[in-house]
């Protein structure tokens, strides 16, 4: 069966166990696929990589929002009523 691989660097479980931080680092920062029996097992995200991911789904779910009030009546008042 194939797979995709959706990185561009990987490594496979023995290197990870062998080495962490090492495998990290190849990655230089992007995401690194984890290769069990030549398949992927997992993805190695450094946390810059998470944090900037975590980042861009919030602000999908804030647009998501925003969408849907789009088109809700709005209420007028002058700065003076506030």
């Amino acid at each position: 069966m194939s797979n995709q691989i959706l990185t561009d660097t990987v490594a496979s479980i023995s290197e990870l166990k062998a080495n962490p931080m090492k495998v990290v680092a190849s990655g230089e920062g992007l995401p690194i696929a984890v290769l069990n029996r030549n398949e992927p097992a997992f993805y190695c995200v450094p946390a810059k990589a998470y944090e900037a991911m975590m980042d861009l789904i919030e602000d999908l779910e804030l647009l998501e929002i925003v969408r849907e009030r789009e088109n809700e009546e709005t209420v007028k008042v002058s700065l003076d009523d506030l």
